[in-house]
C-alpha cells in the first residue's frame, strides 16, 4: 500500500488524526514537522525565526522525500502543498487525504496557539489570508477530502477507513467537493 499523506491547514487535526489512524490501521506514523525538528535539532518556530520561511520550505521538501513511501501514514505541515514539487511527490508516492476544517473552526482551534510563526500578529487576518490562498490547492491535490469540523477523532478515523475501503474496491463513496 502507498503511504497515506494527511494534508490540511494548521489546526485541521493532521497530527491527532494521523496518530489515531495509524493505531486503527496498525501501520507506522511519521509527523513531518517532528522529523524536521529532529533533523535540524530545533523547533519549527526557531527555524522560521533564525532562517526564514524559504529555508524551512527547502528542509521540508528534503525531509518529505526521505520519508517511507509505503505502508505508513505521514502527517504533513500545513504549507507542504505550497510547492508544486511537493504536490507532485505526494500524488505519485502516496494517497493524499485533505483534512478540511472551516476557517472559523481553524480560528477557534488556534486562538490560543502561540507556536505558529505564520500566524504572528493579527491571527484572524493571517488565518483568513493563508486559508483562502491554500484552500484551492488542498482541494486540487487531494485524492480524498474529509471534513473534520465538529467531528470526534473516532468519527474522522472511521470515515477515512470507510473511504479507503471504498477507494480500494474501485468505488468513490467519498465527497471530494467540500
Amino acid at each position: 500500500m502507498k503511504s497515506i499523506y494527511l494534508t490540511g491547514f494548521m489546526g485541521a487535526g493532521k497530527t491527532t488524526v494521523g496518530k489515531a489512524l495509524g493505531e486503527y490501521l496498525e501501520i507506522p506514523i511519521f509527523d513531518l514537522d517532528a522529523e524536521i525538528e529532529k533533523k535540524e535539532c530545533c523547533t519549527i518556530q526557531s527555524i522560521f525565526e533564525r532562517y526564514g520561511e524559504s529555508y524551512f520550505r527547502e528542509i521540508e521538501s528534503a525531509v518529505l522525500q526521505e520519508m517511507p513511501t509505503e505502508n505508513t501514514i505521514i502527517t504533513t505541515g500545513g504549507g507542504i502543498i505550497c510547492r508544486n514539487e511537493n504536490r507532485q511527490f505526494l500524488k505519485v508516492k502516496g494517497f493524499v487525504i485533505f483534512l478540511y476544517a472551516s476557517e472559523e473552526e481553524i480560528y477557534r482551534r488556534l486562538i490560543e496557539d502561540k507556536t505558529r510563526p505564520l500566524l504572528s500578529g493579527d491571527k484572524r487576518a493571517n488565518i483568513a489570508n493563508l486559508y483562502n490562498e491554500r484552500l484551492p490547492i488542498y482541494r486540487e491535490s487531494a485524492d480524498m477530502i474529509i471534513d473534520t469540523t465538529g467531528k470526534s477523532i473516532r468519527m474522522i478515523v472511521q470515515e477515512i477507513h470507510t473511504c479507503l475501503d471504498s477507494s480500494e474496491n474501485g468505488q468513490n463513496d467519498c465527497d471530494k467537493n467540500i
